[in-house]
């Protein structure tokens, strides 16, 4: 497990989608409560995101956010934006009947990346930030064990 240890920036990620569809205001980590979070990046047009990046979120979503995990998801556009439209995210969300936020991240006028890859370090799709109830990121990788995660994730 990728290990960061140092606190999550806040998100900077400005056009969001709310649970049935409607544009929200930017979203702030704190709109996903007091205990862990678990965000989600993803680039529509990415295979591994729907092979194997989707079902984990599912499967951690369905195992913990009713034990106060919040979760967000975050296109980051940094190839394909033609593709990888703010319009696909209520596809996604639909698809994979997923009821939390989801972001749509563009690189700002003279970046290179998006914020949240800037942010967060990431290195691509589809690649999971797991913060503790503390803000402190305690995983930042591609590859995620739902299974691992749900028995050590302290949800105290």
């Amino acid at each position: 497990m990728s290990v960061d240890e140092r606190q999550a920036p806040e998100l900077r990620v400005q056009r969001w989608i709310g649970v049935g569809g409607e544009s929200i205001a930017p979203l702030k980590l704190s709109d996903l409560g007091t205990g862990p979070k678990v965000l989600f990046a993803f680039q529509h047009w990415c295979r591994g995101c729907h092979l194997h990046g989707f079902p984990t979120l599912q499967r951690l979503h369905g195992a913990l956010s009713a034990k106060g995990v919040g979760f967000a998801v975050v296109q980051t556009v940094f190839e394909g934006a033609d593709e990888n439209t703010f319009e696909k995210l209520r596809v996604n969300q639909l698809k994979y009947a997923l009821p939390v936020a989801f972001g749509h991240d563009e690189p700002p006028a003279g970046a290179t990346l998006p914020t949240f890859m800037e942010d967060y370090r990431t290195r691509g799709t589809p690649w999971f930030s797991v913060m503790d109830a503390g803000g402190r990121i305690v995983f930042s990788d591609f590859h995620l064990d739902a299974d691992q995660l749900v028995k050590g994730l302290d949800l105290v």
